[in-house]
């Protein structure tokens, strides 16, 4: 993601941004002199411009080792007086938790302000968390952007805000609007952040129950701020038949479903910029000229939960008052309420009911037509890059474990490697949960021994996730004398989220070279044998994997290869080709291994020939397949010194 747009110097001017760049340049803009986060979409992207940009804007940046860390990190920053943000997305909001917590509650000095993307319909997560409510759980002001202006104008007013609460400040941006691009109007960027960071002697930051209180008056403060907060505002008739109360894309949604449907003099739009805590009054004021309200917002129903119990409360102002949304059935994705994303269509349908208008989206037979043009769609399942070494890695554990012939269970983890519950990694996984889980599920069934539990028992992870959340459920095993593989795929980079640097690749979010962290020295450490292998090489792989299954203890196995598109762009790749005089096709036997079971993108099918064949585009070069095919139909052409 370029910086270019974000960096200039120019009040005033419009510039074409996403979401996460304008999060980026309002930080900036509010005078920033400390940005964390652990890489995680859809978020990663702001910490990336921002570590581009530290050097020259005099601030640090810092890829953390997980999202815990990274808000302590941003937190001593914010009680030395200076301005801070940290990033994550809706999982790491979980690993964070705590000290976000323990922070509501002791308070903060320079403005903090956190920054948490949800994934509506899961396009790159494992679930789609509402963060809302962990917000509200923490006592923190929830801002909610609807689009990229507002993400850069919000992010600007947060540190203000988070300054005057004396306490973190939350913003909650969605996918839709953190990759999302548009206009953003640049303010003005203030000089390289200055004063002297200092905590006084006197200075407390102490969690304790007694605090409560405080958190209970910073909300009511807020609350009091968000009645004239300019991001909480009303448009439509003085009196509508109906009120969409809204926040985030839902927003503009709403808009032009009112403009589809022509309904300017019936429906009023009413958006919270600021979700948690709700403008009461603000909101009393409007539900009195309603007869009708109706929710839009994603992913669970949380103004629809929070404005109903305010109605509630205030039933004989407001009565006769119905509310529709999520729980009505009237808001529902195409997954159905309370699932997936939302769209324009979905709050069209939505409004056309309620106002008693006959709306049809398409033409009675579109979804008929479009049934039949998916059925001769090809199927197209997930799978790993060309190349990639996770996919021998899988294989050299799929034949290990055939080897062995007893039932080892093999628990899984979060990241590309995930793909290893479903074919591209031969439905090998059998958890997937939160990063790190897998080790200490491990370390659970390692202990069973006693209670009659014989299964052998892998753990994998990545080299980021390792480093992530594996090491403490590691010492656990050690500690407690457990029984299991832990099985580390180490490519040498945070691939799934876009090849951010971790502890182990030697430098940080600056550039700056640093000695790198040896996960071996560091399960070593702990007493752990560690034995480290070349994926590429299935055969020694397999061998080592089998021998290590059958051995007691915790031990460690650390498969490591490069990621394969980073490497193919450094160095002189050799070419692979099949040769058709020693492939056999379907009278192989094998039933088109290469393409149909190992499944490399790069190994295709020419149906002309009835022979296998290598697309060269794609082929990284790395050979594995070569090694696999039982006619050694497969031919790597070596490369030379001068790259002939």
């Amino acid at each position: 993601m370029s910086a270019s747009g974000v960096r200039l110097d120019d009040p005033g001017r419009s510039v074409l941004l996403t979401g996460n760049e304008a999060v980026a340049r309002g930080a900036l803009e509010a005078g920033i002199a400390y940005a964390s986060s652990y890489p995680g979409s859809p978020s990663a992207e702001v910490l990336e411009v921002l570590a581009a940009l530290a050097e020259e804007r005099g601030f640090y940046a810092e890829w953390s080792v997980n999202e815990k860390v990274a808000l302590e990190g941003a937190a001593a920053a914010s009680l030395a007086g200076l301005r801070s943000i940290c990033i994550m997305k809706a999982d790491g909001l979980n690993v964070a938790l705590d000290t976000l917590t323990a922070l509501s509650a002791s308070g903060t000095k320079g403005g903090l302000v956190v920054v948490v993307a949800d994934d509506p319909g899961a396009h790159s997560s494992v679930k789609e968390e509402d963060s809302r409510y962990l917000g509200k759980v923490a006592h923190l002001v929830i801002l909610e952007p609807a689009d990229p202006q507002e993400a850069r104008d919000m992010t600007v007013a947060a540190f203000g805000l988070a300054e005057q609460l004396r306490a973190p400040v939350m913003l909650r941006c969605v996918t839709r609007v953190c990759h999302a691009s548009g206009n953003v109007v640049l303010g003005t960027l203030p000089p390289k952040p200055a004063g002297r960071p200092h905590i006084g002697c006197q200075e407390r930051y102490i969690t304790h129950v007694a605090y409560h209180r405080i958190q209970e008056e910073r909300l009511a403060q807020a609350r009091e701020i968000g009645e004239g907060w300019p991001f909480n505002a009303y448009q439509g008739p003085p009196e509508p038949e109906i009120l969409v109360i809204t926040a985030g894309p839902g927003y503009l949604y709403a808009r032009e479903a009112v403009e589809v449907l022509g309904l300017e003099g019936r429906v009023g739009i009413l958006k919270l910029g600021m979700s948690w805590p709700l403008p009461e009054k603000f909101l009393l004021r409007h539900l009195k000229s309603a007869s009708k309200v109706l929710f839009v917002e994603e992913v669970e129903p949380f103004h629809e939960e929070n404005v109903g119990y305010l109605v509630a409360c205030h039933l004989e102002e407001v009565f006769p008052l119905a509310l529709y949304g999520k729980k009505s059935g009237h808001v529902a994705g195409p997954k159905g309420p309370g699932l997936g994303e939302i769209d324009v269509d979905t709050v069209i349908r939505a409004l056309a009911a309620l106002a008693g208008i006959p709306y049809e989206a398409q033409p009675g037979d579109y979804g008929r037509e479009a049934r039949e043009l998916v059925k001769k769609i090809p199927r197209r399942e997930l799978g790993f890059c060309a190349g990639c070494p996770h996919r021998a890695s899988f294989w050299a554990l799929k034949t290990a474990i055939a080897l062995d012939g007893r039932e080892v269970v093999v628990l899984g983890d979060i990241g590309c490697y995930t793909l290893g519950a479903g074919r591209s990694g031969h439905y090998l996984m059998q958890t997937v949960h939160a990063m790190g889980s897998g080790v200490g599920m491990a370390s659970g069934l390692g202990k069973l021994e006693r209670l009659g539990f014989s299964q052998p028992v892998v753990a994998l992870v990545g080299d980021s996730t390792f480093y992530h959340a594996a090491v403490p459920a590691l010492i656990n095993a050690r500690y407690n004398q457990s029984r299991f593989l832990l099985v580390v795929l180490d490519n040498g980079t945070t691939a799934m989220t876009g090849h951010q640097p971790h502890p182990g690749s030697g430098v940080t979010a600056l550039g700056k070279r640093v000695p790198a962290l040896s996960m071996e020295e560091v399960a070593g450490a702990f007493g752990i044998p560690v034995t480290v292998h070349d994926p590429y090489d299935v055969k020694g792989a397999v061998e080592a994997l089998y021998r290590l299954l059958r051995q007691d203890g915790v031990r460690v196995l650390v498969l490591r290869r490069a990621y394969a598109l980073l490497t193919a762009r450094q160095e002189k790749k050799p070419r692979v080709y099949v040769d058709p005089k020693r492939c056999l096709g379907d009278a192989c036997g094998c039933h088109r291994f290469c393409s149909r079971v190992f499944g490399c993108p790069a190994n295709t099918w020419d149906a002309a020939l009835g022979r296998a064949k290598i697309d060269e585009t794609v082929c990284t070069g790395c050979g594995v397949c070569a090694t696999l095919c039982p006619q050694g139909a497969i031919v790597v052409e070596e490369v030379t010194r001068n790259g002939a």
